[in-house]
């Protein structure tokens, strides 16, 4: 993919460049799907004291759904720690270079048992994001410090809007529901939380 046009934090041009807290804020109207969750675990834990805490992601530390190398790559990142297992063999946490494939993982990894201690993902709230245009897609910048996630138990996601990350369409995660509400009326979707995600909700994303 070649590079696409690229503007600065707070920047006007439509679906590029957006500051952290933008301008725009959805409508009175704007949808919130109401799902059941179905997670087990620690249903996006993290905020317990006795929880690990978020790592950085390693330099060449891959995804454990698709392989890919994940710090080389945009968009949201997940990791999640499990109890007495090791992910694909190799110590906590499972890491993806994407959220939905998390929570692919996380709902196969239920089924057999496992429970998990704590669910981080990106938090763009909290970091200096640029959405961009590059290859025909709009894509979302990645954060791999530790300081950059939150427990998902916290955010509200925007869900399927025209924003893609490494794997197709995502979750994007916010700690501040207000920036939430913005991201979703400059680039579309709906907005859910860490209870509202379901397999059914994770079929409809990655393209």
């Amino acid at each position: 993919m070649t590079n696409g046009q690229r503007t600065q934090r707070g920047g006007h041009t439509p679906s590029v460049g957006v500051r952290r807290r933008p301008l725009l804020v959805a409508g009175a109207g704007a949808a919130t799907l109401a799902l059941s969750g179905c997670l087990g675990g620690g249903g996006g834990g993290g905020d317990d004291a006795d929880a690990p805490a978020a790592i950085t992601v390693p330099e060449g530390a891959t995804c454990d759904v698709c392989g890919m190398t994940i710090r080389q790559h945009p968009g949201p990142t997940t990791e999640i720690f499990y109890a007495d297992q090791q992910p694909n063999g190799h110590d906590n946490p499972a890491r993806f270079d994407s959220t939905w494939e998390a929570y692919q993982f996380e709902f196969e990894r239920d089924e057999q048992g496992w429970a998990d201690v704590a669910f981080y993902v990106t938090d763009y709230s909290a970091v200096d994001y640029e959405v961009f245009e590059e290859g025909g897609d709009t894509l979302i910048s990645r954060h791999y410090e530790a300081s950059a996630f939150a427990p998902a138990s916290e955010v509200t996601y925007v869900v399927d809007s025209e924003v893609k990350g490494t794997m197709g369409r995502d979750l994007v995660a916010f700690t501040d529901r207000g920036d939430a509400e913005s991201f979703r009326a400059d680039h579309g979707g709906s907005l859910t939380t860490h209870d509202g995600v379901t397999p059914e909700v994770i079929g409809g994303l990655g393209k």
